[in-house]
């Protein structure tokens, strides 16, 4: 009977805050705002990275488009340049959404045939492997890729779903530009 009675008070005791919690309305906005809030900012900086990536991405391709000029024409072949000469060109178009010294890759590959072309992102495991990457510019007539690609970090992952923004291990997107074109018969 005495544990019976002490269960009853702990009941009340416990109840009564609950039930002066659940028929105040005093916070009541505080605590709706709160419940929208996070998901809506949550929201607006998926939207704001979304569009910065997209963003770079579309520089990333302008850089892309402007430096196989270069090789199409054959200036990087008659000129002898190096790959890190190569890079420099492309830096010269990136202005400020990048560092392009350290985190721009360049591929540039030659091919018999455009079915050769193999367009597969150099990423192995989920990690971008800069050591497929290479040089190759090719001579007149050639058939040539140019990719460029860089590493940009996601900082808001909503659902956190592969495919989506995060596609390479440690929250980062893989951004690439190709371009594909036959070169001019230069002498």
């Amino acid at each position: 009977m005495h544990s019976l009675r002490s269960l009853q008070t702990l009941r009340a005791c416990l109840s009564a805050p609950l039930g002066r919690f659940a028929r105040a309305r005093e916070a009541a906005t505080a605590v709706e705002f709160a419940l929208v809030a996070t998901p809506f900012l949550a929201l607006i900086f998926a939207i704001l990275q979304t569009a910065i990536i997209f963003f770079a991405s579309q520089t990333l391709e302008t850089a892309a488009a402007n430096v196989s000029r270069l090789i199409l024409t054959g200036q990087a072949q008659t000129g002898s340049w190096t790959a890190a000469q190569f890079k420099q060109q492309v830096c010269a178009q990136i202005y400020a959404i990048f560092n392009c010294n350290s985190s721009v890759y360049v591929d540039v590959e030659s091919y018999a045939s455009f079915s050769a072309v193999n367009l597969n992102p150099p990423v192995t495991n989920g990690n971008f492997d800069s050591s497929q990457l290479g040089y190759n510019p090719g001579g007149p007539g050639a058939i040539v890729m140019v990719r460029l690609y860089y590493q940009y970090p996601v900082y808001v992952n909503l659902l956190n779903l592969s495919g989506d923004l995060g596609n390479l291990n440690g929250g980062f997107s893989l951004l690439a530009a190709t371009v594909v074109f036959k070169n001019e018969p230069y002498s």
